[in-house]
């Protein structure tokens, strides 16, 4: 597997592409936003895009779904408890950000974490990492040994709780049983921010300061 991320939008979304050498084609993570230059991108390695999967719905992670579907005619993907979270994008865009980006992208169907993303000869694992929002999802690579982990976790912090559909306590919960369970050695690629691994977070992340006598 092939990983390509630009930064992208307002708000500084981690925006991967994931390619399969043999077969040139990909899938991205999170396109929130800046889609000419998603799609610079994608022309760059000259791979079809076949799937746009997402870890979750809010405004800065799914602005740029729809021109990208257009683009490409490539399906869009997540979680179905994300979707008041796609229903909000348009208000929640002109609260934040003061301008009308259209109507939210169509949902052509729903990730089922337990379950894998393919395409080509890649696959993804699919672990729920809700807290943050409800639907979120972490997409784990075990043949690169790396996680993308959306806004779940971050390097030495957590996404936050205290928007609309967050919790707190779900959200330690979820980090400790489906992100703390992958070998220390594994990337964290988060939504936001620089890549860490899951041993320094779980030794370093102050959210789990109550954790460190049994790691």
């Amino acid at each position: 597997m092939i990983v390509d991320s630009l930064v992208v939008g307002a708000l500084q979304v981690n925006c991967y592409l994931l390619g399969c050498e043999e077969t040139q084609e990909a899938v991205i993570i999170d396109p929130g936003d800046q889609p000419d230059d998603v799609l610079h991108l994608l022309a760059k390695h000259g791979w079809q895009l076949t799937q746009i999967i997402n870890t979750h719905a809010h405004f800065d992670h799914i602005l740029g779904v729809a021109a990208v579907k257009a683009a490409t005619g490539a399906p869009f993907y997540l979680h179905q408890a994300e979707l008041p979270l796609v229903a909000d994008m348009r208000q929640r865009v002109m609260l934040w950000l003061g301008y009308d980006p259209g109507e939210p992208p169509t949902v052509d169907g729903f990730l089922a974490p337990g379950a894998a993303v393919h395409w080509g000869k890649q696959s993804l694992e699919m672990r729920w990492t809700p807290g943050h929002s409800p639907g979120s999802i972490t997409f784990v690579d075990h043949t690169g040994r790396r996680a993308f982990v959306g806004d779940a976790l971050f390097a030495g912090s957590i996404g936050r709780t205290d928007l609309p559909y967050g919790n707190h306590q779900q959200l330690l919960t979820a980090i400790r049983q489906q992100i703390f369970t992958l070998p220390d050695d594994y990337a964290v690629l988060p939504g936001h921010g620089p890549a860490t691994t899951v041993g320094r977070e779980k030794r370093t992340n102050p959210f789990f300061d109550d954790d460190a006598d049994e790691l």
